[in-house]
């Protein structure tokens, strides 16, 4: 029986994945698409015209790990599972990525203030041609911002690379009164969810 412990590859460029993931002890290498400012097609986050939230999650999710497990060939990579996610907010059926500015975080953030959200983060699993898919949705509710905090928050440089312009593991903490389900797939990776796909592809996680 070999010693080494079984590993994972994960197609993300967030650290919190990382985080989470090394959080349950699971072994992985990264997977990265993107050379400089060249971006892969097949991967694009743009969403399509009339996708809803929902729709728009997992076949982002879907689309990263499909091309992730066909790159372990092109590569020449050991065989292993390779496992992506996106997260997206959802303010009454819109889209709502990561801000493209200073101006965007703070307009997101206006929007956010003083009512719910949904977060949803799609997390898929690609094998050779098996993949499997699992779709958190939590719901998130923001007490009344007022304009210089949310300047001031946005200052810090924590809202730029997070979808809806806020890290519920960071500063923005104080702005939520209410979560309802994961905590984890709000930062980014609903661990739960990702432990028992992990499980169908014969990870012990």
């Amino acid at each position: 029986m070999s010693s080494l412990e079984p590993r994972i590859y994960l197609a993300s460029k967030s650290p919190r994945r990382r985080e989470l993931l090394a959080q349950i002890g699971v072994h992985f290498d990264l997977m990265l698409f993107r050379a400089g400012t060249r971006e892969d097609p097949q991967t694009s986050e743009d969403a399509r015209a009339g996708e809803t939230p929902d729709d728009y999650v997992q076949r982002v999710a879907i689309a990263k790990a499909t091309h992730g497990a066909q790159l372990i060939g092109v590569r020449r990579l050991a065989p292993r599972p390779v496992l992506a996610a996106d997260t997206t907010l959802d303010v009454e059926g819109e889209i709502i990525g990561k801000p493209q500015d200073e101006q965007d975080a703070m307009a997101i953030l206006g929007r956010l203030s003083g009512r719910s959200h949904r977060v949803l983060t799609s997390v898929a699993i690609a094998h050779g041609a098996r993949i499997e898919q699992h779709t958190s949705i939590s719901e998130v509710r923001f007490r009344p911002l007022d304009p210089e905090e949310i300047r001031r928050y946005v200052l810090s440089g924590e809202p730029m690379d997070k979808a809806g312009a806020y890290g519920i593991q960071g500063r923005a903490a104080i702005f939520i009164e209410e979560i309802r389900g994961s905590h984890s797939g709000i930062v980014g990776l609903p661990l739960c969810e990702t432990a028992l796909l992990l499980r169908r592809f014969g990870y012990p996680a």
